[in-house]
Protein backbone atom coordinates (compact mmCIF):
# COMPACT_ATOMS: atom_id res chain seq x y z
CA UNK A 1 0.00 0.00 0.00
CA UNK A 2 1.46 3.20 -1.15
CA UNK A 3 1.46 6.39 1.10
CA UNK A 4 1.86 9.89 0.70
CA UNK A 5 5.09 11.53 1.46
CA UNK A 6 6.00 14.60 2.52
CA UNK A 7 9.18 17.03 2.69
CA UNK A 8 9.74 18.54 6.55
CA UNK A 9 11.47 22.08 6.35
CA UNK A 10 15.40 20.61 5.95
CA UNK A 11 13.70 18.48 3.24
CA UNK A 12 13.38 14.80 4.89
CA UNK A 13 10.88 12.42 3.29
CA UNK A 14 8.15 12.63 6.11
CA UNK A 15 4.57 10.50 5.86
CA UNK A 16 1.76 12.68 5.06
CA UNK A 17 0.80 11.72 8.29
CA UNK A 18 3.32 12.48 10.21
CA UNK A 19 3.05 14.98 13.53
CA UNK A 20 5.37 17.60 13.39
CA UNK A 21 4.80 18.93 16.65
CA UNK A 22 5.09 15.63 18.96
CA UNK A 23 8.51 15.64 17.07
CA UNK A 24 8.91 19.01 18.73
CA UNK A 25 7.99 17.51 22.02
CA UNK A 26 10.20 14.84 22.10
CA UNK A 27 13.10 17.09 20.59
CA UNK A 28 12.43 19.24 23.99
CA UNK A 29 12.77 16.29 26.09
CA UNK A 30 15.51 14.61 24.90
CA UNK A 31 17.64 18.13 25.27
CA UNK A 32 17.73 17.57 28.93
CA UNK A 33 21.19 15.35 29.48
CA UNK A 34 23.54 14.82 32.83
CA UNK A 35 25.60 17.75 31.41
CA UNK A 36 22.33 20.00 30.72
CA UNK A 37 19.49 18.49 33.78
CA UNK A 38 18.32 21.95 33.83
CA UNK A 39 17.67 24.45 31.18
CA UNK A 40 16.23 28.07 30.77
CA UNK A 41 13.76 28.57 27.83
CA UNK A 42 16.49 30.15 25.68
CA UNK A 43 18.36 27.31 26.24
CA UNK A 44 15.67 24.85 25.38
CA UNK A 45 15.34 26.71 22.38
CA UNK A 46 18.42 27.13 20.93
CA UNK A 47 19.54 23.65 22.13
CA UNK A 48 16.22 21.96 20.33
CA UNK A 49 16.63 24.97 17.35
CA UNK A 50 12.87 26.04 18.18
CA UNK A 51 11.60 29.16 18.61
CA UNK A 52 11.03 30.67 21.64
CA UNK A 53 7.21 30.66 21.61
CA UNK A 54 7.25 26.61 20.47
CA UNK A 55 9.62 25.73 23.21
CA UNK A 56 7.61 27.84 25.79
CA UNK A 57 4.44 25.84 24.67
CA UNK A 58 5.98 22.48 24.89
CA UNK A 59 7.85 22.84 28.28
CA UNK A 60 4.63 24.01 29.67
CA UNK A 61 2.85 21.95 28.27
CA UNK A 62 5.10 19.13 29.42
CA UNK A 63 4.76 20.72 33.19
CA UNK A 64 1.10 20.49 33.16
CA UNK A 65 1.42 16.73 32.15
CA UNK A 66 4.02 16.37 35.46
CA UNK A 67 6.77 15.59 33.05
CA UNK A 68 8.86 19.00 33.56
CA UNK A 69 9.16 21.37 36.79
CA UNK A 70 10.35 24.75 37.05
CA UNK A 71 11.41 27.33 39.24
CA UNK A 72 10.15 30.16 37.54
CA UNK A 73 13.79 30.11 35.37
CA UNK A 74 15.28 27.11 35.07
CA UNK A 75 12.98 23.55 33.76
CA UNK A 76 14.21 20.39 34.65
CA UNK A 77 12.80 16.27 34.13
CA UNK A 78 10.44 14.68 36.47
CA UNK A 79 10.66 11.36 37.05
CA UNK A 80 7.78 10.88 35.39
CA UNK A 81 9.67 10.19 32.33
CA UNK A 82 10.90 7.31 33.49
CA UNK A 83 7.50 5.75 32.41
CA UNK A 84 8.48 6.47 29.15
CA UNK A 85 11.35 4.29 29.02
CA UNK A 86 10.60 1.56 31.16
CA UNK A 87 7.29 0.61 29.17
CA UNK A 88 9.93 -0.40 26.48
CA UNK A 89 11.89 -2.16 29.02
CA UNK A 90 9.65 -3.98 30.82
CA UNK A 91 8.08 -5.22 27.06
CA UNK A 92 11.49 -6.11 26.10
CA UNK A 93 11.65 -8.70 29.00
CA UNK A 94 15.43 -9.19 28.87
CA UNK A 95 16.66 -7.48 31.70
CA UNK A 96 14.63 -9.50 34.00
CA UNK A 97 15.62 -12.66 32.30
CA UNK A 98 18.94 -11.67 31.76
CA UNK A 99 20.11 -10.33 34.74
CA UNK A 100 20.54 -13.60 36.89
CA UNK A 101 23.01 -15.26 34.08
CA UNK A 102 24.83 -11.87 34.00
CA UNK A 103 25.50 -11.80 37.53
CA UNK A 104 26.64 -15.45 37.51
CA UNK A 105 28.82 -14.41 34.98
CA UNK A 106 30.12 -11.11 36.68
CA UNK A 107 30.83 -13.43 40.03
CA UNK A 108 32.88 -16.41 37.89
CA UNK A 109 34.92 -13.89 35.99
CA UNK A 110 34.89 -10.60 38.71
CA UNK A 111 34.38 -7.80 35.83
CA UNK A 112 31.59 -6.13 34.95
CA UNK A 113 28.60 -7.31 32.79
CA UNK A 114 26.28 -5.11 31.13
CA UNK A 115 23.54 -5.25 28.08
CA UNK A 116 22.50 -3.22 25.20
CA UNK A 117 20.12 -2.60 22.12
CA UNK A 118 21.01 -0.42 19.47
CA UNK A 119 19.11 2.90 18.65
CA UNK A 120 20.07 4.41 15.35
CA UNK A 121 23.83 5.11 15.88
CA UNK A 122 24.33 4.74 19.77
CA UNK A 123 23.68 2.02 22.03
CA UNK A 124 21.26 2.35 25.03
CA UNK A 125 22.15 0.48 28.15
CA UNK A 126 19.14 -1.84 29.72
CA UNK A 127 20.58 -4.45 32.24
CA UNK A 128 24.36 -4.03 33.91
CA UNK A 129 25.75 -5.45 36.34
CA UNK A 130 28.92 -3.39 37.92
CA UNK A 131 31.65 -4.36 40.27
CA UNK A 132 35.29 -2.14 39.67
CA UNK A 133 35.11 1.51 38.00
CA UNK A 134 37.58 1.10 35.34
CA UNK A 135 36.27 4.50 33.52
CA UNK A 136 35.40 7.93 33.82
CA UNK A 137 32.29 7.63 32.50
CA UNK A 138 29.66 6.57 34.67
CA UNK A 139 27.43 4.38 33.26
CA UNK A 140 24.28 3.13 34.57
CA UNK A 141 20.60 2.36 33.20
CA UNK A 142 19.61 4.20 30.19
CA UNK A 143 23.37 5.76 29.35
CA UNK A 144 24.01 5.65 25.49
CA UNK A 145 27.45 5.45 24.16
CA UNK A 146 28.58 5.56 20.17
CA UNK A 147 28.19 2.00 18.61
CA UNK A 148 30.98 2.31 16.61
CA UNK A 149 33.54 2.66 19.44
CA UNK A 150 31.91 -0.19 21.90
CA UNK A 151 31.69 -3.66 21.95
CA UNK A 152 28.29 -3.88 22.50
CA UNK A 153 27.40 -1.65 19.42
CA UNK A 154 29.95 -3.38 17.19
CA UNK A 155 28.12 -6.75 17.85
CA UNK A 156 25.02 -5.28 17.07
CA UNK A 157 26.02 -3.76 13.54
CA UNK A 158 27.21 -6.74 12.93
CA UNK A 159 23.85 -8.07 13.06
CA UNK A 160 22.26 -5.38 10.42
CA UNK A 161 21.90 -6.14 6.86
CA UNK A 162 24.16 -4.65 4.14
CA UNK A 163 22.52 -2.19 3.11
CA UNK A 164 21.66 -0.70 6.64
CA UNK A 165 25.59 -1.11 7.64
CA UNK A 166 26.12 0.63 4.34
CA UNK A 167 23.86 3.54 5.17
CA UNK A 168 25.32 3.64 8.92
CA UNK A 169 28.63 4.05 7.72
CA UNK A 170 28.29 6.17 4.90
CA UNK A 171 26.32 8.60 7.88
CA UNK A 172 28.64 8.22 10.88
CA UNK A 173 31.67 10.77 11.72
CA UNK A 174 33.88 8.69 14.37
CA UNK A 175 35.47 11.24 16.86
CA UNK A 176 39.06 9.52 17.96
CA UNK A 177 38.64 9.11 21.59
CA UNK A 178 42.16 6.93 21.86
CA UNK A 179 44.55 6.47 19.68
CA UNK A 180 43.11 3.12 18.75
CA UNK A 181 39.92 4.26 17.81
CA UNK A 182 38.96 3.18 14.19
CA UNK A 183 37.94 5.91 12.66
CA UNK A 184 37.65 5.26 8.84
CA UNK A 185 34.73 3.75 7.19
CA UNK A 186 36.73 1.02 5.39
CA UNK A 187 38.23 0.07 8.65
CA UNK A 188 35.08 -0.28 10.60
CA UNK A 189 33.37 -2.14 7.78
CA UNK A 190 36.48 -4.67 7.99
CA UNK A 191 36.29 -4.95 12.38
CA UNK A 192 32.28 -5.47 11.93
CA UNK A 193 32.59 -7.81 9.28
CA UNK A 194 35.50 -9.38 11.45
CA UNK A 195 32.48 -9.85 14.03
CA UNK A 196 30.04 -11.52 11.30
CA UNK A 197 32.95 -14.39 11.23
CA UNK A 198 33.44 -14.90 14.69
CA UNK A 199 30.58 -14.41 16.43
CA UNK A 200 31.96 -11.38 18.83
CA UNK A 201 33.68 -8.23 18.88
CA UNK A 202 36.69 -7.53 20.60
CA UNK A 203 37.27 -3.53 21.68
CA UNK A 204 41.02 -2.86 22.60
CA UNK A 205 40.82 0.50 24.14
CA UNK A 206 39.41 2.09 21.64
CA UNK A 207 36.64 3.61 23.66
CA UNK A 208 38.92 4.55 26.65
CA UNK A 209 42.54 4.09 27.77
CA UNK A 210 43.05 0.99 29.95
CA UNK A 211 39.46 -0.53 28.59
CA UNK A 212 39.22 -3.77 27.09
CA UNK A 213 35.91 -5.65 26.16
CA UNK A 214 34.03 -8.55 24.30
CA UNK A 215 30.45 -8.44 23.40
CA UNK A 216 27.96 -10.85 21.90
CA UNK A 217 24.32 -10.64 21.07
CA UNK A 218 21.39 -12.48 22.29
CA UNK A 219 18.51 -13.47 20.11
CA UNK A 220 15.08 -13.95 20.17
CA UNK A 221 12.86 -16.68 19.57
CA UNK A 222 12.72 -16.15 15.59
CA UNK A 223 16.78 -16.07 15.97
CA UNK A 224 16.83 -12.34 15.35
CA UNK A 225 19.48 -10.02 17.24
CA UNK A 226 17.77 -8.71 20.54
CA UNK A 227 20.40 -7.22 22.28
CA UNK A 228 24.40 -7.49 23.17
CA UNK A 229 26.14 -8.30 26.15
CA UNK A 230 29.60 -7.76 27.19
CA UNK A 231 32.16 -7.83 29.63
CA UNK A 232 34.30 -5.22 30.30
CA UNK A 233 37.94 -5.11 32.15
CA UNK A 234 41.04 -3.15 32.83
CA UNK A 235 43.84 -3.67 30.54
CA UNK A 236 46.22 -3.42 33.53
CA UNK A 237 44.59 -6.61 34.34
CA UNK A 238 43.29 -9.08 31.71
CA UNK A 239 45.87 -8.89 28.75
CA UNK A 240 44.38 -9.22 25.56
CA UNK A 241 44.90 -12.38 24.42
CA UNK A 242 43.27 -14.06 28.18
CA UNK A 243 40.22 -11.93 27.17
CA UNK A 244 39.75 -13.67 24.17
CA UNK A 245 40.57 -17.62 25.58
CA UNK A 246 39.47 -17.02 28.74
CA UNK A 247 36.23 -14.64 29.13
CA UNK A 248 35.14 -15.05 25.56
CA UNK A 249 33.69 -18.68 25.99
CA UNK A 250 32.28 -18.00 29.36
CA UNK A 251 30.55 -14.61 27.56
CA UNK A 252 28.72 -16.97 24.69
CA UNK A 253 27.97 -19.41 26.72
CA UNK A 254 26.28 -16.81 28.73
CA UNK A 255 24.49 -15.70 26.00
CA UNK A 256 23.30 -19.07 24.73
CA UNK A 257 21.82 -19.83 28.09
CA UNK A 258 19.93 -16.22 28.05
CA UNK A 259 18.77 -16.66 24.00
CA UNK A 260 17.37 -20.20 24.98
CA UNK A 261 15.55 -19.02 28.29
CA UNK A 262 14.45 -15.91 25.81
CA UNK A 263 13.09 -18.76 23.14
CA UNK A 264 11.21 -20.40 26.06
CA UNK A 265 8.86 -17.00 26.95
Amino acid sequence: MSRTVALDGNGTARPAEFVQSLERGLAVLRAFSADQPAMTLSEVARTTRLTRATARRLLLTFEALGYMRSDGRYFELTPRVLDLGYAYVSSLKLPDIAQPYMEELSERVHESVSAAVLDDDVIVYVARVPTKRIMTVSISLGSRLPAATTSLGRALLAELPDDQLDAFLARTNVQPLTDQTLTGPDELRAAIVEVRRLGYAVLDQELEVGVRSAATVVRNRRGCALAAINVSTHAGRVSLRELKSVFVPQLLATAEAITAQLARQ
